[in-house]
């Protein structure tokens, strides 16, 4: 099991270390486990002036999954868009043919009491958001900064063909019947011509899966409801810009952002994990972090690529016994608990999985 592990900037270093203590201990239980480490982001800039270094591609497609931590920092800013951290991790999604983002919103009862909203509206939540990840208008083109009639003009293009919303609307049908057998389709078909082609196409694959529950909605509209019922929504599924939006949201209500991983797959099941916050530069050497998502992600990992679904669940059980032995980093932490900060956070769930 080759995995290619690449730490990025700000806090990425940091949780990617209490996940490759994960690893150590799987290895030890007998995992045939091995990794390699690369820059990516502002440190690939750093190091090799390109935010993925021919060597860190090569070594991400060698390999049979990547661990990825966060890319971002202020000092980048003012590069120009190519160099830029993020543009690393989107070359890298589109290089590896990584479309399927899996994003997982499940809250944990330990903590109802660090979401923002009643504990009856999302006590029990658990949702899976599908998001397109290499179309759309994050990749569209043409795109641009012009001069138009003495000004600057913006503009982008969402475009999407045909295949490319059948093969995620598949994923997603597939990942409905492994669940509730429920699944909602969020587009903009009201307003956007991408969006009626989405709605069109995705209707028509649903055939295929007589077995599963389909209803659409528009965006605006899922929004709201995933603030004002959350647990009416299974499997969502919905382009790159919408899911983006719609996962961060979805991450608040179980508490924290810094609880949920993600797994972006391509057609054969290699996939890239990663924690779906950013490298939040503010804490960054702190050691205030919460490396949980990035330990789940872990999980996902098992589970998706290495079809290892037992130690997968022990990983996850393991950060129940964590959290239910009231171990908090500061994002989810509330008064009569134990604080922690990152590197004892990763002591503890690994000691969970010692014991």
């Amino acid at each position: 099991m080759k995995i290619a592990v690449l730490p990025g900037d700000g806090i990425g270093p940091e949780i990617i270390a209490q996940a490759v203590r994960v690893l150590e201990w799987l290895k030890r239980d007998g995992l045939p486990l091995r990794w390699q480490q690369a820059p990516a982001g502002g440190a690939g800039y750093d190091a090799a002036g390109d935010p993925l270094p021919p060597d860190t591609l090569r070594l991400a497609r060698e390999a049979d999954a990547i661990l990825f931590g966060s890319v971002g920092g202020v000092q980048y800013d003012n590069l120009p868009r190519p160099k830029r951290p993020e543009q690393g991790l989107l070359r890298l999604r589109q290089e590896l043919g990584l479309f399927a983002n899996l994003r997982p919103a499940l809250l944990y009862p330990e903590l109802v009491g660090a979401s923002t909203l009643k504990p009856e509206v999302v006590s029990g939540l658990d949702i899976l958001i599908l998001r397109e990840l290499t179309g759309d208008i994050y990749f569209g083109q043409p795109r641009g900064i012009r001069e138009q009639g003495g000004e600057r003009q913006g503009f982008d293009t969402m475009l999407y063909s045909e295949s490319e919303i059948r093969r995620i609307a598949r994923v997603g049908f597939e990942a409905a019947m492994g669940r509730s057998r429920r699944l909602c389709s969020v587009d903009k078909a009201n307003v956007l011509e991408t969006s009626m082609l989405w709605r069109e196409v995705v209707t028509e694959v649903a055939k295929e899966y007589p077995q599963v529950e389909l209803s659409h909605m528009y965006v605006d509209n899922a929004a709201m409801q995933l603030v004002r019922n959350p647990k009416q929504f299974d499997v969502i599924v919905t382009g790159n810009i919408f899911g983006d939006i719609l996962s961060d949201e979805a991450s608040m209500l179980t508490g924290s952002i810094g609880m949920l991983p993600s797994a972006s797959l391509d057609a054969a099941g290699k996939g890239l994990y990663e924690p779906i916050h950013g490298s939040a530069p503010d804490i960054a050497g702190k050691d205030l972090a919460n490396p949980l998502a990035t330990i789940l992600s872990l999980a996902m990992m098992l589970r998706y690529t290495f079809r290892r679904e037992e130690m997968a669940r022990r990983i996850e059980d393991g950060v129940r016994r964590v959290l239910a032995q009231g171990y908090r980093t500061a994002d989810i932490w509330e008064p009569g608990l134990k604080k922690v900060g990152t590197v004892q956070m990763g002591d503890a769930v690994v000691a969970a999985l010692a014991g």
